[in-house]
């Protein structure tokens, strides 16, 4: 009935959009005319931000769809929970559409299935959101609406209990999503002895004993009008989102109790390592990181180019020294259709992995926070080719320290203009992008701003940079599975310079 309608994006599927959006192909929408880059930067519409006297930020995009995503971006995550209430965030996030003071959930699950609108929520370590999807007409029940969810929400013990169950069972599900595992890992190990450490989902202890008081506290602390954005994109008007936050979040508060205001306390990285050994899995799942740049950092630039040089690999692309039929005649690959076999691979690791078979995937990825980030390789290969992996993927990052060269530069800096423009396929990656950047850098920067900002970047400022964060740098290792041929922590230390003369 209602599970189309209001849905929590909590399960792995969520948590992977919360933290970060994969490469994608510069896609068209369905039934639209083709458009150049250059026109897909020049007609990008303007974000207007507007502030209410409380500090609440309104920012929205008309891009004229009939539909819209409106919602709430809140500047809280695990981050700034304790070992004692870790979770909680998460643990509302599950409450969220479970009722609010003026309507129950089933009428809060018939307001919104009446709208034909799908209501969702994510909490990430730095962000929680709560958003709905509608058509353009309904903003202002959505509003409301998104208003009685985020101010009003019941809390009652009954649906605390029952959701503990929930959580609980959510938790031992995620043990099966390697990939969590092994990127929650790499943070535990990564920030060990600091908030960025915990996990989004908290501990099954915490589960079991968190209080409604634990809630309402949390809620007080973090839900302030200073700390929150509300967002829209698509056929909506500024001037009435504006009209519709005074009117239901005008009230909403912007004091902390005794002024104990909530300050982010540094988090310190530690090079180290984390290995959960089990054979009797069939793939090793490894991820490899040094510290980033934090989200508001220049360098966070050359670094999401020198991420596109790695690139990302799937056994399920093909490939092979002889993989496809223009391959052996030497025809032009487009007289095939040839786009993914080996010798169309652009990453040299991606070729490389085809072509010796390294590993089933890897990816580059940069997950970044206020003031850090890391900077790391995730890979799922075979027991017997962990070693030769391990050494290619350091490989590849002495490569952009020290012989990255023009074209491999101007590849990746294609790359990368591509897959920016593709995340912003749809109102709900639109709204998402503006509610993000407005808590990350005060303001929604423009693709033209971007584009210019990728251009700028130079083979010589990539290797700069590059050194900076990864040369001679010790790493944050995290393993899974059958890791015995692992190598030492010293030798993977060690392999993070050249001896160069």
């Amino acid at each position: 009935k209602m599970a189309a309608s209001v849905c929590r994006v909590g399960g792995a599927v969520g948590r992977a959009f919360a933290r970060t959006r994969g490469p994608a192909l510069l896609s068209l929408r369905r039934g639209r005319a083709s458009v150049t880059y250059a026109q897909s930067l020049l007609g990008a519409p303007e974000t207007q931000l507007t502030a209410l006297d409380n500090g609440l930020r309104i920012a929205s995009e008309d891009t004229g769809h009939a539909t819209c995503t409106v919602g709430l971006w809140i500047g809280v995550g695990s981050r700034y929970e304790s070992e004692k209430n870790n979770g909680a965030g998460f643990f509302l996030e599950h409450l969220a559409f479970k009722g609010t003071k003026k309507h129950p959930q089933s009428a809060l699950e018939q307001a919104v299935e009446s709208m034909g609108a799908h209501l969702s929520a994510y909490t990430s370590r730095e962000h929680t959101a709560y958003y709905m999807k509608t058509l353009a007409k309904d903003l202002p029940k959505a509003v409301e609406l998104l208003s009685e969810v985020v101010q009003s929400s019941a809390l009652s013990e009954a649906e605390i209990e029952q959701q503990r169950g929930v959580i609980l069972k959510e938790l031992d599900e995620v043990e099966g999503s390697l990939q969590d595992v092994c990127l929650d890992l790499l943070h535990a190990t990564a920030y060990q002895g600091t908030p960025l450490a915990q996990s989004v989902l908290g501990p099954s202890q915490n589960a079991r004993t968190l209080t409604r008081q634990d809630l309402v506290d949390y809620i007080n602390s973090h839900y302030k009008a200073p700390r929150m954005v509300l967002t829209a994109a698509g056929g909506v008007n500024h001037d009435e989102l504006v009209g519709l936050a005074k009117q239901h979040f005008s009230g909403l508060s912007f004091e902390y109790q005794d002024d104990a205001v909530p300050v982010l306390s540094p988090c310190r990285f530690t090079g180290s390592e984390i290995r959960m050994r089990d054979d009797a899995m069939p793939l090793a799942h490894i991820a490899i990181a040094v510290e980033g740049a934090g989200a508001a950092d220049p360098d966070i630039v050359p670094l999401m180019v020198a991420n596109s040089i790695i690139g990302s690999y799937d056994i399920t692309f093909g490939g092979g020294k002889v993989s496809c039929a223009c391959c052996v005649s030497g025809e032009d690959a487009s007289v095939y259709g040839c786009m993914i076999a080996f010798c169309h691979l652009s990453s040299r690791l991606a070729r490389l992995a085809a072509e010796i078979n390294l590993c089933h995937s890897y990816q580059a990825f940069h997950s970044t926070y206020s003031d850090t980030g890391l900077m790391g390789i995730y890979f799922v290969t075979d027991k017997h080719k962990i070693e030769d992996m391990m050494h290619w993927a350091q490989n590849a990052w002495m490569n952009l320290c020290t012989t990255v060269t023009e074209s491999d530069v101007a590849r990746a800096k294609n790359a990368l203009r591509a897959s920016l423009v593709g995340q912003l396929n749809g109102t709900t990656l639109i709204c998402d992008d503006i509610g993000r950047h407005i808590l990350n850098y005060g303001r929604r920067i423009p693709l033209a701003e971007w584009d210019a900002r990728i251009e700028a970047v130079t083979p010589k400022i990539l290797r700069d940079v590059c050194s900076k964060y990864i040369y001679d740098k010790c790493p944050a290792v995290a393993a899974v599975g059958p890791v015995e041929q692992l190598p030492d922590y010293n030798r993977m230390r060690s392999a993070m310079y050249w001896l160069r003369f």
